[in-house]
């Protein structure tokens, strides 16, 4: 989205004492990181301003940062990897800023898939099913979300047909905040979250994009900078959405809700958290991150404050080793104390 660029639904969602702290690690960079993809325990990839990149293959105790050639003034506002070598990263921003870039030697090189050509169009995330089959999300052109996909690693990104590309409303858009307005999970679906418009939604997929179903959530809506934000699944049925007015980090007005049927349908948490921008599911728990601090929760229902640091995203791998990026190079590792 342009302005960001400057009882029963909860039932089966865990029971575990959930806590946690973060580890600051050390980056030299001072780009503000928003992409970021945990790949193991060993392996994560973050991305972000002025073209950058950084890598750790040992578990955080060291990361290594470059610029893609060529790209030193775009933003990275998503990355997604395979192992230690290979990894995509998506550039948001107004016409041929939106671009898609490839390395397959851990960022030696950088190959550019995509540069869009649609003046209106701004890409806000890009996921993957597998290490062939992507799709990636951009703000709306002619009243329509724009899709594109792959199905050959990127070696051409298609854009999905026009009777696939889903209504928006007036004003609606996506944020490319934390690059999880847009999940993947399975073989085949796929949810993306809006903000911006006089409702903020959820739309899922189980047919890989080619048809859409929709539904209202009770966030934040009716302002051009509020809405969904971050979106996460446990599994296929449960999952969690942040968000609210990035424009009022410290406001708690509907910020996050649950689902236990697949985003058919939102429940409100009682107690709201500050705004966040990011939310990932870490094995046993979840995690949030904002620019006013993180929380973790053990059922998405309720939450218990982390610190008070700014963040703008999270990840974590299946085994629950997980990190958080923010402004000025910040990467933090999570670290559990209830263990």
């Amino acid at each position: 989205m342009k302005p960001f660029f400057i009882a029963a639904l909860i039932c089966g969602f865990g029971s575990v004492t959930a806590s946690g702290q973060w580890q600051q690690q050390a980056v030299k960079s001072d780009a503000d990181f928003r992409g970021l993809c945990a790949v193991s325990p060993d392996v994560a990839w973050a991305s972000g301003t002025k073209g950058n990149v950084a890598r750790t293959t040992d578990g955080g105790k060291t990361w290594a940062v470059g610029t893609v050639p060529g790209a030193d003034t775009l933003d990275f506002r998503d990355v997604e990897a395979f192992g230690a070598d290979t990894a995509y990263l998506l550039s948001a921003g107004p016409g041929e800023d939106s671009r898609i870039y490839k390395t397959t030697d851990g960022g030696k090189t950088w190959k550019l898939q995509f540069k869009n050509a649609e003046p209106k169009a701004f890409f806000d995330a890009v996921a993957f099913w597998d290490e062939r089959h992507g799709i990636a999300l951009s703000d709306p052109a002619a009243g329509k979300f724009l899709l594109i996909a792959t199905d050959d690693g990127g070696a051409t990104w298609t854009p999905l047909p026009e009777k696939s590309r889903p209504a928006a409303m007036t004003n609606e858009g996506c944020f490319a905040a934390s690059g999880t307005c847009l999940v993947t999970r399975g073989e085949n679906d796929v949810w993306f979250c809006t903000g911006g418009a006089k409702a903020a939604r959820v739309f899922r997929s189980a047919d890989r994009g080619k048809s859409w179903e929709v539904s209202e959530t009770p966030l934040l809506a009716g302002v051009e900078s509020g809405g969904v934000f971050s979106i996460a699944f446990r599994d296929r049925d449960h999952g969690v959405i942040v968000g609210g007015d990035y424009r009022k980090p410290d406001a708690t007005e509907a910020t996050a809700a649950v689902t236990a049927d697949g985003g058919k349908m939102w429940k409100p948490i009682e107690k709201p958290l500050p705004f966040r921008s990011g939310v990932a599911w870490a094995k046993d728990r979840w995690v949030a991150v904002g620019t006013s601090g993180s929380d973790v929760s053990s059922d998405g229902a309720t939450w218990k404050p982390l610190d008070r640091e700014k963040y703008n995203s999270v990840a974590f791998t299946p085994t629950g080793d997980g990190w958080a990026v923010g402004p000025k190079g910040r990467v933090a590792k999570f670290v559990r104390t209830d263990e």
